[in-house]
C-alpha cells in the first residue's frame, strides 16, 4: 500500500490506541503486573504518532496531539501523583515526592519517545516549547507549585535535627533539593527562592540562639571551639546535601551569628579573652582566633586593638617599671654604699 492509500486514522480512534500504551506506562510507574514496552510495542505507538501527523488536512492531528500529550500529564498527577502526596506528611511526603519525581522523569522520557515525531518537525516550525520541557512544566505547575513550601519546611526540619546531633537521612536531602534544581531547567531561581532564602534565615536563627547561651556560659577559647566545629559541620552539609552555590551564603550567616555579633563581648571576656589568651601566651587559643576572625569583614580590627591597647600597653608599662624598679634599686644601693663609706671614714680605727 503506498503512503497515498493508507487508511486515514481519526483522531478518536488513533487516541484510543495511544492511551492503551499510555495506561501501560503508568501501570509500570505505579509497579503494577505489567509487561515491559518491547521494541515491537513502541513501534506501533510512534508509528500512529507519525501517521496522525502526517495525513492530509483536515486529517494532520498534530496540535491536537500536542496538547492531548500536555493532558496526559495533567490527568495522572491529578487522579494519582497528588493524592498520593497530600496524604503523607514530613519524611514520608519527601520519600513520596523523590519517588514520584523520578517516576514523572521516566514517563516523560517515554511519552516524548511516542510523541517523537511531533518535537522534530511540528514544534520545530511552530517554535513551541519541546515535548520535555512540557512535560517537566505539568509537575512544577501542578505539584511543586502546591507543595514547596511544606517540602521546604520538612527539609529544614531535619537539618536542625542533624544541628541537635540526631541522625537524619542524608541521601533523601539531596535527592529532595535536586528537584528544587532540576526544575529551574538550567535556572537556580527556584532552589534559591523557595529554599534557600528560608534556610538562610532559619539559620541565622539558630546560631543566634546558640551564640546567646555560649556567649555566657563559655571561656572564650571553648567559644571558639564550638564555633570552629558549627563552621565545619556546615560546610560538610554542603558537600553532602546542599548545592555548592549555598556554601559561602551559609558560612557568612554562620560566621555573622556566632562571631561578628559577639566579637567585644567574646574577646574581652575578662579571665580567658584576648588579652588574658596573649598576657599567657596561648598560641593554640590565638591561632584560632587569627583563623576565625581573618575570615570576616574587618574581624581582625578589635583582635589589633586589644593587643595594642592593652596588650603592648600593659607589657610596656611592666617594662618601663621594671626599669623605673631596676633603676631605684640601684639608686638604694648607691645610697648604701656611700652610707658605708662614710661609716668606715669615721670608724675609730680610721682614724688613726
Amino acid at each position: 500500500m503506498t503512503m497515498n492509500e493508507r487508511k486515514t486514522i481519526d483522531l478518536e480512534q488513533g487516541w484510543e490506541f495511544m492511551q492503551k500504551g499510555i495506561t501501560k506506562l503508568k501501570n509500570i510507574l505505579e509497579g503494577l503486573p505489567e509487561p515491559q514496552f518491547s521494541s515491537e510495542d513502541y513501534m506501533m505507538l510512534y508509528t500512529t504518532i507519525y501517521n496522525m501527523c502526517t495525513q492530509k488536512p483536515p486529517h494532520d492531528y498534530s496540535q491536537q496531539l500536542y496538547d492531548k500529550y500536555r493532558e496526559s500529564f495533567e490527568e495522572y498527577i491529578t487522579s494519582t501523583v497528588l493524592p498520593s502526596l497530600r496524604e503523607k506528611h514530613d519524611e514520608f511526603m519527601l520519600r513520596e515526592l523523590v519517588k514520584r519525581w523520578a517516576n514523572h522523569k521516566v514517563m516523560v522520557r517515554w511519552l516524548s519517545r511516542f510523541f517523537h515525531y511531533l518535537d522534530r518537525y511540528f514544534i520545530a516550525r511552530r517554535s513551541l516549547p519541546p515535548l520535555n520541557e512540557v512535560g517537566l512544566t505539568c509537575f512544577r505547575e501542578l505539584v511543586y507549585q502546591e507543595l514547596n513550601a511544606k517540602v521546604r519546611d520538612a527539609v529544614i526540619s531535619l537539618i536542625d535535627q542533624e544541628r541537635e546531633g540526631e541522625q537524619i537521612d542524608r541521601a533523601l536531602l539531596k535527592n529532595v533539593l535536586d528537584i528544587f534544581v532540576e526544575i529551574g531547567m538550567g535556572q537556580m531561581d527556584y532552589y534559591e527562592n523557595d529554599f534557600e532564602a528560608t534556610m538562610l534565615k532559619d539559620t541565622a536563627a539558630y546560631y543566634s540562639r546558640k551564640a546567646s547561651n555560649w556567649i555566657l556560659e563559655d571561656s572564650c577559647p571553648d567559644y571558639m571551639l564550638k564555633a570552629e566545629e558549627c563552621l565545619k559541620r556546615e560546610k560538610d552539609r554542603v558537600s553532602h546535601y546542599l548545592h555548592s552555590s549555598s556554601e559561602p551564603k551559609l558560612l557568612e550567616k554562620v560566621q555573622h551569628e556566632l562571631l561578628s555579633v559577639n566579637a567585644n563581648l567574646l574577646l574581652e571576656k575578662e579571665h580567658s579573652g584576648c588579652h588574658a589568651l596573649l598576657r599567657d601566651d596561648k598560641v593554640e587559643d590565638l591561632s584560632r582566633m587569627f583563623r576565625l576572625f581573618c575570615k570576616i569583614p574587618r574581624g581582625l580590627d578589635p583582635v589589633s586593638g586589644i593587643f595594642k591597647q592593652q596588650h603592648v600597653t600593659a607589657e610596656g608599662t611592666a617594662l618601663v617599671k621594671q626599669a623605673e624598679d631596676a633603676a631605684s634599686n640601684k639608686k638604694a644601693d648607691k645610697k648604701d654604699v656611700v652610707g658605708m663609706q662614710e661609716q668606715v671614714k669615721s670608724s675609730p680605727c680610721c682614724s688613726t
